[in-house]
């Protein structure tokens, strides 16, 4: 019963449980790898970061990003070869074939509606 109270106020504790998992799992990563992933990481954090959808979309996300770089320390994968030459478009791709509207998506939304707003008002009133 407890369980049920707290994960009310604070979401679900499987995908808290699934958060820690998957940054251990990046903790793991021996170098380059391990630098890499947490630039990306912060990059999603702030730019890729899902807001509507189901909650462990992000979780999906995060987990097959874990994949891939586990994936590439095991095969001795250079970074610039998964990367490419714009580590920005690679991330954007990445964080595109997952579903949901991210956090920019928001902010766009929000810009656009300010601005349509304000069209046909009297700027001297």
């Amino acid at each position: 019963m407890a369980a049920k109270w707290i994960e009310f106020l604070t979401g679900s504790l499987d995908d808290k449980k699934a958060y820690r998992q998957y940054k251990a799992r990046i903790a793991a990563l021996p170098e380059p790898y391990l630098t890499a992933a947490k630039a990306f990481e912060r990059y999603f954090m702030y730019n890729g970061g899902i807001t509507d959808g189901d909650p462990a979309m992000m979780l999906t996300m995060l987990n097959d990003f874990a994949d891939l770089w586990e994936r590439a320390a095991a095969d001795r994968t250079p970074v610039d070869e998964i990367v490419g030459d714009d580590p920005v478009e690679f991330a954007e791709a990445f964080a595109a074939a997952y579903a949901g509207k991210r956090w920019v998506d928001k902010e766009r939304a929000r810009l656009t509606d300010t601005i349509l707003g304000l069209r046909g008002k009297d700027e001297r009133s």
